[in-house]
């Protein structure tokens, strides 16, 4: 039995993942570099309602940028001969350092969250991605709809088994699915109503969770 629910829910908070690029000749240059680089972001945004505790790193890298030189080829009269064993091994050139520091930033205000990205491509970051909107309590949402769908596959597995002059006995099987949207679902289900279950909400917009429960129960 295949039960669905769509439970929806303000975009409370907002997520703006951006990372962090410096380059120089030494490591610790170019640590020091990113270092600084982030902060200038930071403050940048910082009047806009991120703070410090909003600011969650993600990931740091640091990469030497080297290139292989391939030694000159001798001219064709002093080619080795096959079988003495010459090889032409690369010499390594190390060149600059490459940083790399990936932020999650936590916008509070999520009206603000593009100009947030804004400012801190401004600064230098780089945009990693959209930004990601989501309620307060997102387990919250998510557990609301698989329970919903849950009592929803089991009320129609009683209706069924009644018309049958059974009874329900207890679940042998049960898969759930739950997708979280941006009011795609909705937008979806009006192009092909028969295609998805009932009770989708009626406003665009707001956070949509799907869930979708298939049960398999004993008839006694």
């Amino acid at each position: 039995m295949i039960g669905e629910a769509v439970r929806r829910t303000p975009s409370e908070n907002a997520e703006v993942v951006i990372e962090v690029t410096t380059a120089a000749a030494t490591a610790a240059q170019a640590m020091r570099d990113n270092h600084a680089k982030t902060m200038q972001i930071i403050q940048a945004v910082s009047p806009l309602g991120v703070q410090q505790v909003d600011v969650q790193p993600v990931s740091l890298k640091l990469q030497n940028m080297y290139s292989p030189v391939i030694p000159t080829l001798p001219v064709y009269g002093g080619l080795a001969q096959m079988g003495q064993g010459a090889t032409l091994q690369p010499e390594v050139q190390f060149g600059s350092y490459f940083a790399s520091n990936t932020l999650r930033l936590n916008v509070r205000e999520p009206g603000r969250a593009g100009e947030i990205a804004d400012i801190a491509a401004r600064a230098g970051a780089t945009l990693i991605g959209g930004l990601r909107f989501h309620p307060a309590d997102e387990a919250a949402a998510r557990r609301a709809a698989l329970e919903a769908a849950g009592k929803d596959a089991r009320l129609k597995a009683e209706a069924l088994a009644a018309a049958a002059g059974k009874k329900l006995g207890e679940p042998i099987a049960i898969s759930e699915d739950l997708v979280a949207t941006n009011g795609t679902y909705m937008a979806l289900r009006s192009m092909a109503p028969f295609a998805f279950g009932a009770g989708a909400p009626e406003a665009v917009g707001e956070l949509e969770y799907y869930a979708r429960v298939s049960a398999n129960f004993k008839l006694v």
